[in-house]
């Protein structure tokens, strides 16, 4: 399982797929169930309002511009985190 920092489109660049949001004890649930069906898992830190959602306007507005709303969130980022997942790579891939 990785934390990483980069952002969601350079994650799907490199073959992630963004999952779910979710804060414990279902965060650690889904990270093992994602690496028993044989993922990798990559968590990232939930974007603050001021680094990424510069206004949570609600769903409507959220959808035409292609952001979610945060407000569910608000003031709690630290205690959720993004999962992304990819299928595990096999030793033959590794070595190339």
């Amino acid at each position: 399982m990785k934390e990483e920092e980069s952002g969601g489109a350079t994650l799907e660049k490199q073959g992630w797929t963004r999952r779910f949001v979710a804060g414990e004890p279902r965060l650690s649930e889904a990270v093992e169930a994602y690496n028993q069906a044989g993922f990798e898992v990559c968590l990232r830190s939930l974007p603050t309002k001021e680094r990424e959602c510069r206004t949570c306007p609600g769903e409507e507005e959220s959808q035409r511009n292609g952001r979610e709303c945060r407000v569910c969130f608000e003031g709690l980022e630290d205690q959720y985190r993004i999962i992304y997942t990819r299928p595990a790579r096999r030793e033959s891939e590794e070595a190339s």
